[in-house]
């Protein structure tokens, strides 16, 4: 056999390898075009969300323009008004509370608790209080905070019933954020002489406000928005007069233990039984648009000012 011939022939080991090296390449060809579909798709997925989102708020704030007519933003027993500031009152008294509540139970969890099965009980229990329906919880706010104590729809009682929905939501996320620290936060805080707790409250805490803050904001955001667990609580009727400041009268706007009715109730109430009402549906409109508005103004503040706090933490300007 000639040389050229003896050349020309490969060895069965080269062969093989000649074939895989073909196979790997076309393994990659594939595996980019199956990467480049999913991202296409989950791409497409996402723009479609944020095309809904926009459709349905542009329809809901056009609605109310449309809809509305001197007079239905009055603080009067025509407007709604009292209904946008019983929103904000109640929403604010429940982040009150429900704010220092979850974010401690989150260092507790995520710091302090270990893991032991306590600490899975207690995660179970915050599991199980945050996946329970808001009708549930407004019985439950019915039996305890109206009928135990003998009381009548108030805003306090809703406020409770609220905090009950948003405590699990602001103590996970705190827990989570916590836990998805670098170790060196700790260790660098801790090895120059800090405590734990001058640690937890100078160093980790800190650093978690922007994702702190974006559990408050969801938290407010089902609290602006919440109706069942408002109609066993804090009631359906508003009667505000906004030249009495006395303290103990039901009537004045701060008193917390008088009924405030809010604009998402409003406008389940506009919807269900305004049929008396010759303006029920431009009120249910005019509320919802308004409902839609504040809760994109109080996202927007917050945004702001999570990224205000965190460009201060972070020496950014």
């Amino acid at each position: 056999m000639s040389k050229e011939n003896t050349a020309a022939v490969q060895s069965p080991a080269e062969e093989r390898s000649y074939f895989s090296k073909e196979a790997e390449l076309a393994r990659g060809s594939r595996s980019r075009a199956v990467d480049h579909f999913m991202t296409g798709l989950f791409y497409g997925v996402g723009g479609f969300f944020i095309l809904l989102l926009i459709a349905l708020g542009a329809y809901i704030i056009i609605q109310g323009i449309r809809s509305y007519y001197p007079g239905v933003l009055s603080f009067s027993a025509v407007g709604i008004g009292n209904q946008f500031f019983n929103t904000v009152y109640l929403v604010l008294i429940s982040l009150i509370i429900s704010v220092p509540l979850g974010i401690m139970a989150g260092i507790y969890l995520a710091e302090y608790a270990g893991q032991t099965k306590l600490t899975e009980l207690i995660t179970i229990s915050i599991e199980a209080l945050s996946s329970l329906p808001s009708i549930v919880i407004g019985l439950f706010g019915y039996l305890a905070f109206i009928l135990a104590t003998g009381s009548k729809w108030n805003l306090i009682a809703g406020a409770l019933a609220v905090t009950i929905q948003s405590i699990p939501l602001i103590t996970t996320t705190t827990r989570d954020a916590l836990a998805a620290l670098p170790p060196y936060y700790k260790t660098g805080s801790i090895g120059l002489g800090a405590t734990h707790w001058q640690t937890i409250v100078h160093v980790l805490i800190p650093a978690c406000v922007p994702r702190i803050i974006t559990g408050i904001i969801l938290t407010a955001g089902r609290g602006f928005g919440e109706a069942a667990a408002l109609l066993y609580t804090a009631g359906q009727s508003t009667n505000l007069n906004w030249a009495n400041w006395s303290l103990s009268s039901p009537t004045r706007p701060l008193n917390p233990f008088r009924p405030g009715e809010t604009l998402a109730l409003h406008v389940w109430v506009m919807r269900t039984e305004g049929s008396l009402n010759p303006h029920s549906v431009q009120i249910a409109n005019v509320s919802s648009a308004v409902l839609i508005v504040l809760v994109l103004i109080f996202n927007l503040t917050a945004r702001a000012m999570s990224a205000r706090i965190d460009s201060k933490q972070t020496g950014r300007k």
